[in-house]
């Protein structure tokens, strides 16, 4: 592939979850669970969740060495799936998790998946999620929010109707 060089490629996971990627499942987070929105970005997430009406806690603080909230709600840095899955097995408590659609097919999907009492449900938007993308915290102004990849909502203990739930 001419232009792409691997040494030169970096990660960039600063990207904020806009409101309406909240807006789509409000219907199908529990409101009576203290939510944890585990990872910072620029804070907006957490005021979104706070604003469509639930108890949330969002704070700048390491996620794998905090316990928070009753359920944790968020859209964590992709490069740290493997980790963070791991953590989150170990925090044994439900959860929504924005990931790419991709990640279903990981080893550790399929690790965090096997023997589980509670085996993951997947919720999948209607539409891309468009992510803001950050420097330094905060929003580029002239950054083209379109996304090239789908996402799912992967879900854990949160009792949905099926396996797949589709959005309307």
């Amino acid at each position: 592939m001419a232009g792409f060089h691997t040494k030169t490629f970096l990660t960039h996971d600063d990207y904020s979850t806009p409101k309406s990627a909240w807006e789509n499942i409000v219907h199908l987070i529990p409101k009576d669970k203290i939510i944890w929105e585990a990872f910072y970005g620029d804070g907006k997430s957490g005021e979104y969740l706070t604003e469509l009406g639930f108890q949330c806690i969002h704070q700048e603080v390491d996620f794998f060495e905090n316990n928070l909230g009753e359920i944790i709600i968020t859209n964590p840095p992709f490069s740290k799936v493997k980790e963070i899955m791991k953590r989150l097995k170990v925090l044994d408590k439900p959860f929504i998790i924005i990931l790419p659609c991709s990640k279903i097919c990981t080893s550790y999907m399929r690790d965090f998946n096997k023997d589980n009492l509670h085996p993951l449900q997947i919720i999948v938007p209607r539409k891309r999620i468009h992510f803001q993308k950050l420097v330094d915290n905060t929003s580029l102004s002239n950054y083209k929010s379109a996304c090239n990849f789908d996402c799912f909502y992967y879900c854990w203990k949160i009792g949905l109707p099926s396996g797949v739930n589709w959005l309307d």
